[in-house]
């Protein structure tokens, strides 16, 4: 049985509050894929800005970064669920 600490003492809670935090696990529950994308979105676009440079107007692009960072975009479709994202394997930098 759940319980709080008021005053010092356990006090069990109330249907209404047992509901209240099933709820609150739930949709914590609910939002892990999402949140593993938007982890994933972030580290990908961390390593793509860090090869931004490479696609300057007066540089050329080699073959081998332009593969490594359409992989890096390519990276996220696909996935559906938070096992899947949290399988990622990021490529290799060139």
């Amino acid at each position: 049985m759940a319980h709080k600490i008021i005053n010092g003492v356990q006090v069990p809670l109330t249907a209404e509050e047992i509901s209240a935090i099933q709820a609150q696990e739930a949709e914590w529950k609910a939002g892990a894929y999402d949140r593993s994308m938007a982890d994933l979105r972030q580290k990908r676009d961390s390593l793509l800005k860090a090869t931004d440079h490479f696609a300057l107007s007066d540089n050329t692009l080699s073959d081998e970064i332009k593969a490594y960072r359409q992989a890096l975009r390519d990276i996220t479709e696909g996935l559906t669920t938070k096992d899947e994202v949290e399988a990622v394997v990021f490529p290799t930098k060139p």
